[in-house]
């Protein structure tokens, strides 16, 4: 189902450069650089990073590298850009659980339990558990784009030759699925940041009340099969208002490590609030408003 043609049929003569797919594709290749660089980050603040923390930051760089690759290759040899993208994302999947183990096993939550208090005050404080298994959902995300489907909106992905494989929903039904699931774990990852300041700030309620309202709206149009116009046009004012959360958080995390005077000091960027994970919000509102365009290959 085209949705922004059934909010208004008017954005059926709306021309794109590329297919819905090719944009997801697009928007994981740059979400695995962007998270290379916000691992890369956040491991710097010891001063030194040890071997294993280089596992994301060598893979979401040339994971982001590959995928650009892929889509050029896209368009002479799909099958072949097909088998690398999948490759990338199968790899980016172990890299996910691995880097969970990690973080798990330096809180101590494999020993202490999930359900003390002195377990949830260790998930607070400690590295963030949720931050490596974006690469999984990204991956999720990457495998489900790089499958063409045939027709549009049948739910029936064509695999290598002419085998064909049919799925319990349409690529539109579950690309808003996966966007709900990315607005989830971009919310508990904001409430775990936050909860270091014990929501002491008003701003910080914002990215909570919109990640709801986006993450409702989100799984509504992927469990439903024929949302009415107005379901769409408030999904799509949600996935604005996630974007202008972000846009609003990257400004105050910014605010908030410069010094008295404005000047920029590169230690309190480090160590202060990070500046990139506003920009989770931007990614999701943006996934969000994809999920919305034309289904179709071709234009």
């Amino acid at each position: 189902m085209y949705l922004l043609a059934e909010a208004s049929p008017r954005f059926r003569l709306l021309r794109l450069p590329l297919s819905r797919d090719q944009f997801f594709l697009l928007l994981a290749a740059f979400n695995q650089l962007f998270i290379a660089l916000d691992i890369y980050l956040a491991h710097s603040i010891n001063g030194t990073l040890k071997p294993n923390e280089w596992i994301p930051i060598v893979y979401g760089g040339a994971a982001g590298i590959a995928l650009l690759a892929a889509g050029a290759i896209a368009l002479h040899n799909r099958p072949r850009a097909t088998r690398l993208a999948n490759l990338v994302f199968v790899v980016g999947i172990a890299v996910g659980l691995l880097g969970a183990w990690f973080h798990l096993n330096r809180t101590v939550l494999l020993d202490s339990g999930l359900v003390s208090l002195e377990a949830v005050s260790t998930l607070i404080w400690a590295p963030p558990v949720i931050g490596p298994l974006f690469f999984i959902l990204i991956s999720i995300l990457g495998i489900s784009a790089a499958w063409a489907e045939a027709p549009a909106d049948s739910g029936r992905l064509r695999l290598f030759g002419e085998r064909y494989v049919q799925m319990p929903y349409s690529k539109t039904r579950a690309y808003m699925l996966i966007t709900a699931i990315f607005i989830l774990a971009t919310l508990i990852s904001s409430v775990l940041d936050h909860a270091r300041i014990r929501f002491d700030n008003v701003w910080v309620w914002l990215p909570v009340a919109a990640a709801l309202f986006g993450f409702t709206t989100s799984l509504f149009l992927g469990i439903f099969q024929k949302p009415n116009a107005g379901d769409i046009v408030v999904h799509a004012v949600a996935m604005l208002l996630i974007i202008l959360v972000g846009i609003i958080g990257f400004i105050l995390h910014t605010e908030s490590s410069l010094t008295a005077s404005g000047a920029i000091v590169a230690e309190r960027f480090l160590r202060g609030s990070p500046l990139l994970a506003p920009l989770l919000f931007c990614n999701v509102g943006l996934m969000g408003l994809l999920a919305l365009l034309d289904p179709r290959e071709t234009r």
